[in-house]
């Protein structure tokens, strides 16, 4: 059974930075996407950041130049580092991972960032 599992969500002042991280537990397939997405209140889920096996990243507009997204494929993990972080952020933080064919597609449960003073 495959589990993605989610860490390191929290509460940090504005301009603070926080690390999430991301691990996929069970199953064998290779992973090809990992990425982040995340929900406030009231709002839909948006992208944050996607990285592929080959370290293509893709961010959303609203966390460029602010957020790195990273993978350590050998431990089928993906960190996300959040500088410069604002109060617009908080939500909760989804990972998502991909293998090569359909289906292969899970997501954690999440982990909640607050960012508030």
């Amino acid at each position: 059974q495959v589990q993605v599992v989610e860490s390191g969500g929290g509460l940090v002042q504005p301009g603070g930075s926080l690390r999430l991280s991301c691990v996929r537990v069970g199953g064998s397939f290779t992973i090809y996407m990992m990425g982040w997405y995340r929900q406030a209140p009231g709002k839909q889920r948006e992208l944050v950041a996607t990285m592929t096996k080959r370290g293509n990243a893709n961010y959303g507009d609203s966390v460029k130049g602010r957020f790195t997204i990273s993978r350590d494929n050998a431990k089928n993990t993906a960190y996300l580092q959040m500088d410069s972080l604002k109060p617009e952020d908080t939500g909760s933080y989804y990972c998502n991972v991909k293998g090569t064919y359909s289906g292969q597609d899970y997501w954690g449960n999440g982990t909640l960032v607050t960012v508030s003073s």
